[in-house]
């Protein structure tokens, strides 16, 4: 297979395919060049990823493999052998006792980076209970901060654990490992917990709350939209824009944009005078359709943009410019990031037939024509 463009061409990983955070962490390692070889169930229609156009799936091959047989196991350590990366996301102890665990691929390959994503981590109490992204963030102090004051926690989707202190992290792990492995020439295990990523991401928060500038409850807060100058408002055709106003001269820009009289208008930063500040602000906002208030604030630094739906923001004149979206397969997709003067990551590839390079990928291997076919017959392989 030709080597693909980005900074990490040449580098092999072989996926065993989860849900969101593991595919998210192989997606960023594939858009930046390195040849990700996903492992998929190899019974039709029984595998995990739940639609046959999903963007976590782009940009890589799938190959085929009933990992439940001793022959499936041979396979993926065999892949294994090659590769500089190994990601997958199960529950401890769960790799380990289908065969491919670190030791046994270590055995083997000890140069390997072996990555591994869980919720809660590898050890601990909860280690090896269930959850999802909510749970996650829920323990690690992320969430309780998120929401309004007087209402409960909002959930951010699933971008703070699955993907922020879950994929992200662990691509980050990943890389880091093969950065210490050009000294020591050994692969290691990257423990990625969604738990500790969103923990991490919470780092800024904690020196606010020791140094007393977080001091209100949630949605009292300068960043958590207790201040009105940090908050979205609704405007008069049902949209929203998303104000973020902090320094004098910003805050100076924005009263000029929403036409308030700045002798009349409170001073921002007097939290006494927030409640009064934000039906000021509110009253003036809902004056305007979005794209009135957009145009208004264009060529200043009044902070005030346009909140956009996911389906608005690929034709937003910054994200055309930028080619922030890309068409892949006939789907308009956030692109490849961050970018690279030298050694640019090239569009991604559509997702792959789950399995369908199974042949492909074998022959690679070594393995001829003959022994595809008994393993094949043998429900081996898709």
């Amino acid at each position: 297979m030709a080597k693909k463009a980005g900074p990490l061409s040449g580098l092999k990983v072989v996926e065993l395919a989860g849900l969101a955070p593991a595919p998210f962490a192989c997606t960023i390692l594939a858009d930046l060049g390195a040849e990700v070889v996903r492992i998929d169930r190899a019974t039709p229609g029984n595998d995990v990823i739940g639609f046959p156009n999903d963007p976590l799936a782009r940009g890589r091959r799938s190959i085929g493999i009933n990992t439940k047989t001793p022959e499936g196991v041979e396979l993926v350590l065999k892949l294994a052998d090659d590769a500089d990366v190994l990601i997958e996301g199960f529950r401890p102890g769960v790799a380990e006792r289908m065969g491919i665990g670190p030791e046994q691929v270590h055995a083997r390959n000890p140069r390997l980076v072996y990555g591994r994503m869980t919720g809660y981590g590898q050890d601990g109490p909860l280690a090896t209970v269930a959850g999802h992204d909510i749970n996650y963030i829920g323990i690690s102090g992320a969430l309780e901060p998120i929401g309004h004051a007087g209402q409960r926690p909002v959930v951010p989707l699933n971008l703070v654990g699955d993907f922020g202190g879950g994929g992200l992290l662990l691509a980050m792990g990943v890389l880091a490992a093969l950065f210490e492995r050009q000294t020591s020439g050994k692969g290691q295990v990257v423990d990625a917990s969604m738990v500790d990523g969103a923990a991490l991401l919470t780092t800024s928060l904690h020196g606010l709350l020791d140094s007393g500038l977080w001091s209100g409850g949630r949605g009292e807060n300068m960043l958590d939209g207790g201040a009105p100058f940090y908050d979205t408002y609704e405007t008069a055709d049902g949209k929203y824009v998303a104000i973020g106003a902090i320094e004098m001269r910003f805050w100076g820009d924005l009263v000029k944009v929403l036409g308030l009289d700045p002798e009349e208008t409170p001073v921002h930063v007097d939290k006494n005078e927030w409640p009064k500040l934000r039906k000021i602000v509110a009253e003036a906002v809902a004056k305007h359709t979005r794209d009135e208030l957009v145009a208004k604030a264009e060529g200043t630094d009044a902070c005030l943009t346009a909140v956009l739906s996911p389906k608005e923001a690929p034709s937003h004149p910054h994200n055309v410019a930028r080619k922030t979206f890309v068409d892949v397969g006939g789907m308009l997709q956030p692109a490849p990031a961050p970018r690279f003067d030298r050694t640019p990551a090239g569009t991604p590839e559509p997702p792959r037939p789950k399995g369908g390079d199974t042949t492909e990928v074998l022959a690679e291997l070594g393995v001829d024509a003959e022994g595809i076919e008994r393993l094949r017959a043998a429900g081996t392989i898709a």
